[in-house]
């Protein structure tokens, strides 16, 4: 662990600092490396539950990110996840945890119910970061589960907070462009959103249709369909 750190302290720039905080990524401890210097130290890593669990508690937001490239998935359970997802401070470590982590451990699916609830801005959008993570990932999974999900993102489409709102849409988004059935009752859960009538719904709503409808994905959904 320690030389994973002097690896990354060694290759932390201002510039690089002062470039997440322009994009929002902010933490108390910042070495200011990018995800593209740390992918060669990754791949040497390989898996590592006892080197990511050590990782995870220095506290380092790039020791955080490497620590989800590094855990294994097949060794969490809801409590190792649900500890992780209370240090969440930023968006960078939220999403990456959820997309290169967690959406291929056991207990994602309970997660997402559970974290929805949540009161912290990143521990909420941790829940729909998961559920994008699981629309993309979890090829298997059936339409029913994430058709539980939408009254989720309706309930959560009334939290103003922005990392909140953007993690509800991306959800939406993700569940509409897995097949026709899904993208039809994503465009109604983003009319559901809508009729909330508050500023985040309406940028919710507005931003899940843009996409949705877009002759892209439309065509993408059409091509999905099966012949007759």
């Amino acid at each position: 662990m320690a030389a994973v750190l002097t690896w990354l302290a060694r290759r932390g720039r201002a510039r690089d600092r002062d470039g997440m905080a322009r994009f929002g990524i902010t933490s108390p401890r910042v070495f200011g490396v990018s995800m593209a210097t740390m992918r060669p130290l990754v791949r040497r890593l390989g898996r590592d539950q006892a080197l990511a669990e050590a990782l995870w508690q220095t506290g380092w937001l790039e020791a955080r990110l490497v620590a989800g490239f590094v855990a294994e998935p097949a060794r969490l359970s809801a409590a190792a996840m649900d500890r992780w997802a209370r240090d969440f401070d930023n968006w960078a470590v939220t999403d990456s945890t959820c997309l290169h982590l967690f959406c291929h451990a056991a207990p994602a699916w309970g997660r997402v119910a559970a974290w929805s609830r949540r009161r912290g801005e990143y521990q909420r959008r941790a829940a729909f970061a998961l559920l994008a993570a699981l629309a993309v990932h979890d090829r298997a999974a059936p339409d029913a589960r994430f058709l539980a999900a939408v009254p989720l993102l309706v309930t959560a489409a009334r939290d103003e907070r922005p990392y909140v709102r953007k993690a509800v849409s991306w959800a939406l988004r993700q569940i509409g462009k897995r097949n026709a059935a899904l993208h039809g009752a994503a465009i109604r859960g983003a009319r559901d959103i809508l009729a909330l009538g508050t500023p985040a719904a309406r940028w919710i709503a507005r931003d899940a249709v843009r996409e949705l409808t877009s002759p892209a994905i439309v065509r993408r959904i059409a091509a999905r369909r099966p012949r007759a």
